[in-house]
């Protein structure tokens, strides 16, 4: 879209415009054509500065918005950097459109067009083998009979598509004359090769470009192929239509810009070719594939089914290990809780011990008061034999007013003092 955007621009400078018509595709890959922009008009420059500009704003977007889908929120990111991976913009001028800029974008333009039909030739060589494979495979489920059928079939259907109505060569003057009348509703006899081109370019701008071409053929792809019919695959038509385009341009593009000027379409139909061409092979006489891509391209797939079934093999081992090892979590779980909810019984069966009396002040005037007196009237150590034994029998006498044991009065010496100490109270 820039691209077009670019060209676009540039076509309205008519210096540009007449260097870009007469310059051949040689020169335009050599950067010569890029050197033109110095001489366009201050007004185109200025368009295309804001192009520029617009473009490198929508290619940081996409990396920001690439950035947030893959979660880098958090990271900073070097727009310089990744910029640079967008090969047809010169990143280190972001505000204005140069000639390195212009260089820049025919040379990466220039080389996605060259390439453009060699990777299209691979997916439909691609697209064909699946399609064989994917046909050879089911015939293996079926059995003898169902097989047989299977193959009656597929040649019926075959058939059935190779029966059409002779294709004209593309861009002959049959294949140009039978559009001239059946689609442009003029008479055959007053075809004009000139008339015929300003009928058919559509934009107006003096060029048949590439669309421009493929629609010419819809007449020819329609005696082929119609999309009720089971036999015809609508791939298989445009394909068809890409093959008349690129034979079309490598017979009239002589300057290899991918597009046909009125020159060079009215030098083509002077041709022999023109006049006389050679019958158009479609591709149902055109095998895209050889037996040996064929056999090739099933053994890659073998190789990829193996493969698959390796990956499936190690990941359902991972994900029984995964398993066992949540065997075992759960298994843990279950013996932590039978735990606590054990402890938790024999927290509820334990029988607390009584609580703790502190007796303070004169709770217990009674007892004091024996205490006092029997301390009081306690006699010294050294006190003779018959005091002692006077002393012991007061004792007993205080004990026995406030209705407390006696203490022993058969005790022996030495044993006396022991026996009335057991009494006394703290």
């Amino acid at each position: 879209m820039y691209y077009l955007e670019v060209i676009d621009f540039l076509e309205k400078d008519q210096h540009f415009r007449e260097k870009l018509h007469n310059t051949d595709m040689e020169d335009i890959k050599q950067g010569k054509l890029a050197k033109e922009l110095d001489f366009v008009s201050h007004h185109v420059r200025t368009k295309l500065d804001e192009l520029k500009r617009q473009e490198v704003n929508r290619l940081r977007t996409l990396i920001k918005a690439k950035q947030d889908l893959e979660g880098g929120n958090d990271i900073a990111v070097d727009h310089q950097a990744l910029l640079k991976q967008f090969e047809y913009l010169n990143h280190m001028n972001p505000h204005t459109f140069e000639v390195d800029d212009l260089d820049r974008l025919i040379k990466s333009a220039t080389n996605d067009l060259e390439n453009y039909d060699k990777e299209r030739h691979d997916e439909f060589k691609k697209y064909e083998m699946m399609k064989e494979h994917d046909r050879r495979e089911h015939l293996k489920t079926l059995d003898e009979d169902e097989r047989k059928k299977e193959e009656e079939h597929y040649e019926e259907m075959r058939k059935k598509h190779a029966d059409h109505p002779k294709v004209n060569h593309p861009g002959s003057h049959n294949q140009l004359k039978e559009v001239w009348e059946e689609a442009d509703g003029l008479d055959p006899e007053d075809f004009d090769p000139k008339t015929f081109f300003n009928l058919h370019d559509t934009n107006g701008d003096g060029f048949f470009d590439e669309q421009e071409l493929e629609a010419l053929f819809t007449k020819e792809l329609e005696k082929m192929y119609d999309p009720t019919n089971e036999e015809d695959d609508m791939v298989e038509m445009e394909e068809e239509r890409l093959r008349m385009r690129e034979h079309v341009m490598n017979e009239v593009d002589s300057n290899k810009d991918r597009l046909v000027s009125l020159d060079e379409f009215l030098v083509a139909t002077k041709k022999k070719e023109f006049l006389e061409p050679d019958s158009w092979e479609t591709l149902e006489q055109n095998q895209a594939y050889t037996d040996e891509e064929m056999r090739e391209f099933e053994e890659h797939l073998a190789q990829q089914e193996q493969d698959l079934n390796l990956k499936a093999v190690d990941l359902q081992k991972q994900r029984d290990e995964l398993e066992r090892q949540q065997e075992q979590l759960n298994a843990q779980k279950v013996e932590l809780q039978q735990a606590v909810e054990h402890m938790e019984r024999l927290k509820s069966q334990k029988v607390e011990p009584p609580p703790e009396v502190h007796v303070e002040g004169n709770a217990f005037p009674e007892i004091h008061a024996v205490e006092n007196q029997l301390h009081l009237e306690q006699p010294a150590p050294e006190a003779p034999q018959d005091t002692l034994q006077e002393h012991h029998e007061q004792q007993n006498e205080v004990l026995a007013q406030h209705g407390l044991p006696q203490t022993h009065q058969d005790l022996p010496p030495g044993h006396q003092e022991a026996a009335q100490g057991q009494h006394n109270l703290p």
